[in-house]
């Protein structure tokens, strides 16, 4: 932590690089026989693994930053940019806020998922944007060629097109819109380090909340959700419903030229790899599969009780950065608490974690 020259510290935080599809799925196609796929997988992996290479610094802990409860009038203020098959960013501007939706459906679908989030964040939890400060919402479409990858760089949004063959354009989904932008919410408060389970609960935070900004745009309870991330990205004939189940981790697809699902539900199958950071995409199935076990139990919009309990914890400036599995969940229980006082919250919260194998007590 540094100062300003005055006495107020000055918070530093490290964004991360992460994408939305995980390596070990890029993996698999890399070495599929059929040369287009396996070269289009082949450079999302090199462009990405030279992104995490430059953002490969530790994370300095802090305290969270502090900020007011937003007025209910605050707006998002977004800027969509085409990077007209480019990586350079952003590209040139092609809607600004408030301008009318042109013929683009890609440009359309990315302003309208910035503005999913933005309404969660305020409407659910009185945050203004992903700083709690009103952050400008940027993104830029049509990123490199056959791009299989959406990302959060830390200062904006990027979106590839797919390959078409495998992956259609990133912006279909608003879970997954939803869930890169978590990343900068986590950026400007836990700071949670991407490595091991600290980086793992970065990514369930982020599908959490995704799935959240889904539900929430759709209107449906958490007995109706479907609890998929990515769920509409996988091209036809592709083998598989989306890219992660909550409901059901390691079932979301099982497919000749993605391999299977590998996510576990429980701590009896967490996987020991030093791949993807600890594999940070594969074990957040256990905490993911926690937060679903306690929505359902609770019923009613996730976002309200469970989803509550969640961003007191990302937000209230206690979670480490190096935080545990068994530190998020015990501050879990103490979040249900010291908001619903002795109520079914945090017995249901004790539950869902015992459950998937994780001690909360």
């Amino acid at each position: 932590m540094t100062t300003n020259g005055g006495s107020e510290p000055v918070i530093r935080r490290t964004p991360v690089f992460c994408t939305i599809v995980p390596p070990h799925i890029l993996d698999h196609l890399a070495t599929h026989e059929d040369r287009a796929l396996a070269d289009s997988a082949l450079r999302t992996l090199q462009h990405d693994s030279a992104q995490r290479t430059r953002r490969r610094v530790t994370a300095v802990r802090t305290a969270a930053a502090v900020t007011a409860p937003a007025p209910a009038t605050a707006q998002p203020r977004r800027t969509i940019y085409d990077a007209g098959h480019r990586t350079d960013l952003p590209g040139t501007e092609v809607r600004q806020e408030g301008s009318e939706p042109g013929q683009d459906a890609t440009v359309n679908r990315a302003y309208a998922g910035l503005g999913a989030t933005f309404d969660l964040y305020l409407k659910a939890y009185e945050r203004d944007s992903i700083d709690g400060n009103g952050l400008a919402l940027n993104a830029s479409v049509h990123y490199d060629v056959n791009y299989d990858n959406a990302f959060w760089n830390g200062d904006q949004m990027v979106f590839g097109d797919g390959d078409g063959e495998i992956f259609v354009d990133f912006t279909t989904s608003v879970d997954v819109i939803g869930h890169e932008l978590t990343h900068g919410v986590t950026q400007y408060t836990a700071n949670l380090e991407y490595y091991g389970q600290s980086g793992a609960l970065n990514e369930s935070v982020s599908d959490v909340f995704g799935s959240l900004i889904k539900q929430y745009s759709l209107g449906q309870s958490a007995e109706h959700a479907d609890w998929l991330i990515g769920e509409g990205l996988l091209a036809p004939g592709v083998h598989g419903v989306a890219l992660r189940s909550m409901k059901a981790p390691g079932t979301a697809y099982d497919d000749p030229r993605l391999g299977k699902d590998p996510q576990p539900a429980t701590m009896q199958h967490y996987v020991k790899t030093s791949r993807d950071n600890g594999g940070v995409h594969i074990n957040s199935g256990i905490p993911n599969h926690a937060f679903y076990l306690l929505a359902t139990t609770l019923g009613g919009n996730a976002w309200e009780r469970a989803g509550q309990i969640w961003y007191d914890v990302l937000t209230g400036g206690e979670l480490r950065s190096d935080a545990t599995f068994t530190d998020f969940a015990k501050l879990t229980v103490a979040a249900a608490k010291a908001r619903y006082q002795a109520g079914e919250e945090s017995e249901a919260a004790l539950k869902a974690w015992a459950q998937v194998g994780v001690q909360a007590s």
